[in-house]
């Protein structure tokens, strides 16, 4: 099977982005439905997609487990003009629209656990389902770590897809790298997943495990890259780093050790806590077990009609076909899945 995984959020917000910024908000926000919709019919042709899923966002668990987790972003919303602030509320108010049209009236899944966010719901949709093949529509780099044979990932903002392979255009030709001139290459995710968890991440506000950390060492110091190299087999590079310690700006004395192990479970979308786990599978469960709409492409032209998108009503055939397409798949390991399902509801079975 040939699963289309959509960062729901992602795709629909980095697509206002793409509106013209002197258009008015009503304007901006059709533009977005349309960008939204026919960039995932245009993935979903070209990969003929046996099912798409459109991954939600809950209030993460992230943020009980560490208290700064993307708190910046509520600050930025915060300085957020009247005019921004009224914007921004009809995009969202859009967003639950879009996302309650394809919840009930298409037979696409839609997944949403309260306590975890898309890129849980989107990894764990991959774990349960190994033996087939998997494309993920976001521009968040997070989705690297987890590109492997049956998983590619395709960004929407460049028009790239990203493989083990390299980085390939619409065409399925290798796109040139302008700095090397060299086809564009992908390191290996897993490197690049550990120098995440020892750098942080920024953009969710998640803090450097070993702030100031060079990538190669020196004569006197191990290095990122000396340790990586190390983890497997656990000697002297891989604990001359993590058995370090710093002291932060507020006096607090911090082992890299520590730290990184937070930092893996907070961006390592495979280290979730097992009880999240067992909780989004649920999720999935319940989602594929039972859909069947009817007059799919009816229900799509009333939907454009409410937002007035025109344009994309004339593809609705196309549209409509995975739109209609209800999930045919199979869960790998349904007995685990199974435990897990007893695990959240002792009663049940």
């Amino acid at each position: 099977m040939k699963y289309l995984l959509i960062d729901t959020a992602n795709t629909f917000f980095r697509a206002r982005h793409s509106a013209h910024r002197a258009a008015d908000s009503w304007t901006k926000v059709g533009f977005a439905l349309h960008v939204t919709l026919m960039s995932i019919n245009k993935v979903a042709r070209r990969f003929g997609a046996d099912h798409v899923i459109f991954a939600l966002e809950g209030r993460s668990w992230r943020k009980d487990y560490y208290e700064p987790y993307k708190k910046n972003r509520a600050v930025a919303r915060g300085k957020m003009s009247e005019t921004e602030a009224e914007e921004d509320k009809l995009f969202w108010e859009t967003y639950d629209s879009l996302t309650k049209y394809l919840s009930t009236k298409t037979n696409c899944s839609v997944i949403r656990h309260p306590e975890a966010e898309a890129d849980d719901v989107i990894a764990r949709w991959i774990a349960l389902h190994p033996q087939d093949d998997h494309v993920i529509i976001s521009s968040d780099s997070d989705y690297v770590q987890l590109i492997a044979p049956n998983v590619r990932q395709y960004n929407g903002i460049t028009d790239e897809l990203i493989t083990l392979q390299g980085y390939f255009n619409a065409k399925d030709q290798p796109i040139t790298d302008k700095k090397t001139k060299q086809p564009k290459t992908l390191e290996d995710p897993a490197w690049l997943l550990f120098e995440k968890c020892m750098r942080g991440d920024t953009s969710d506000n998640v803090f450097s495990a070993y702030p100031g950390v060079r990538e190669k060492g020196t004569k006197n110091k191990v290095g990122l890259r000396e340790a990586y190299a190390d983890r497997e087999r656990r000697g002297y590079s891989w604990n001359n780093m993590m058995l370090q310690r710093w002291t932060d700006h507020n006096g607090e004395e911090h082992r890299v050790l520590d730290d990184y192990e937070r930092n893996r479970t907070l961006i390592d979308l495979t280290a979730q806590p097992e009880a999240v786990k067992a909780k989004v599978d649920q999720a999935i469960v319940e989602q594929i077990s039972h859909k069947d709409v009817g007059q799919v492409g009816v229900h799509f032209m009333r939907f454009c009609g409410k937002f007035e998108l025109n344009k994309l009503s004339e593809t609705a055939e196309s549209i409509s076909r995975w739109l209609n397409e209800t999930y045919k798949g199979v869960l790998n390991d349904s007995s685990q899945t199974r435990d897990r399902q007893a695990v959240l509801d002792p009663q049940a079975g």
